[in-house]
């Protein structure tokens, strides 16, 4: 029989220097003390030499070596831990990109890994690498973030831990050296180290975590019944809340995908990802067009919608028809730009018409935000 799925526990916090390690290292030094079998996968101390004091007694499982570009670099070798099988690993940085040729993209890949082998794992992330608050990170910070989790892997955990600290108390310890360098400490405090950036991170994490574990709590009107072992575990859904996102070519689609799967997970809705082409099927668009819309598709599937193909002449016609036939209580659409040309105006028709053919649907007309500064975070 296969083993039985092991229990994530993931530490979260709002930026660097919260102190997200130390406290997984405190949570796996209270483990080993209370007997369980405890090893640390990956472990990123950057120099804090309080956290590194943390490690001490516990058992540090050696990183893989990967060659790439005539460089070599380490990452967490899971299966030389899949070989050891603890009982519980401590893996940092939960949102990081592997160096290419490991095994897996994503360190969260490598967790999910682990836990369906049967080993338990605590990890730690920032909010800011949540995929479906990606754009509100961008709009409030500026910066663009790389390195995002998917929803449906935090959902996963059976616990979230968040680490708190105000923002004048996290820049207190940013000038003190406590969190980095002071070269880096100073480039830090142009970036996501501003205060009122560090608030609106840290109003985010608190709302994640109260919505956390607001989706854990059991329903009084259903028998409990345990999450799925497999990666596409979803929570139950409400059967009145279902919600259809319009997927077009435009760059602002992804930020819309993201926008109605995060209302979605709030309800605990089912969502669909939708396009409406005039032909047979995607192979009858342009190649750019077929290659956006595909891109599209592939981001709403990597964050576990269902997407659907239309073959249409009329998008708003066919988006409505398939709200009613398939119980959609809410549309997601982008707001058109405006056109440069009259000739382009039928464009921006698309939304007055499908509010016209679905007034008994909640439709939401959503804008593409400011673009992000220069730069990114990963």
């Amino acid at each position: 029989m296969p083993a039985a799925a092991g229990s994530l526990t993931v530490i979260l916090g709002y930026a660097a220097g919260v102190g997200k390690t130390y406290r997984m290292l405190e949570e796996g030094q209270r483990l080993k003390a209370a007997g369980h079998d405890v090893v640390v996968g990956y472990f990123e101390p950057h120099g804090r030499q309080e956290t590194i004091a943390k490690l001490a007694g516990l058992e540090l499982v050696p990183r893989r070596a990967i060659q790439y570009r005539q460089r070599s670099f380490e990452e967490m070798d899971t299966e030389a831990i899949l070989h050891r099988r603890p009982e519980i690993c401590l893996v940092d940085e939960f949102p990081h990109t592997n160096i290419p040729g490991s095994p897996r993209a994503k360190r969260w890949e490598d967790v999910l890994t682990l836990l369906q082998a049967g080993i338990g794992v605590v990890t730690t992330m920032n909010i800011q690498h949540l995929e479906s608050l990606n754009d509100q990170v961008r709009h409030v910070s500026g910066i663009q973030v790389r390195e995002t989790v998917p929803d449906w892997v935090l959902q996963r955990a059976a616990e979230i831990v968040f680490v708190d600290l105000t923002p004048g108390a996290l820049l207190n310890r940013l000038d003190r050296g406590v969190v980095y360098a002071p070269e880096k400490a100073q480039r830090a405090k142009e970036n996501f180290f501003r205060e009122p950036t560090l608030a609106a991170l840290r109003e985010m994490a608190l709302r994640q975590t109260a919505h956390e574990v607001e989706l854990r709590q059991p329903d009084p009107l259903e028998e409990p019944r345990p999450l799925a072992a497999d990666q596409s575990a979803r929570l139950p859904s409400l059967e009145h809340e279902r919600i259809l996102i319009h997927v077009t070519d435009s760059p602002s689609a992804a930020a819309l995908i993201r926008r109605g799967k995060r209302v979605a997970d709030y309800l605990r809705a089912e969502c669909f990802a939708v396009t409406v082409v005039p032909g047979p099927g995607l192979a009858s668009l342009p190649a750019a067009q077929r290659a956006a819309l595909e891109q599209h598709l592939d981001f709403a599937r990597k964050l576990h919608i269902e997407t659907r193909v239309l073959d249409a002449d009329d998008p708003a016609e066919a988006l409505a028809g398939f709200a009613h036939t398939n119980g959609i209580t809410q549309i997601f659409l982008s707001k058109p730009k405006a056109p440069r040309f009259r000739l382009l105006a039928p464009r921006q028709e698309l939304v007055m018409r499908v509010l016209r053919a679905a007034r008994d649907i909640q439709v939401t007309v959503v804008a593409d935000r400011l673009p992000a500064r220069a730069g990114h975070q990963d």
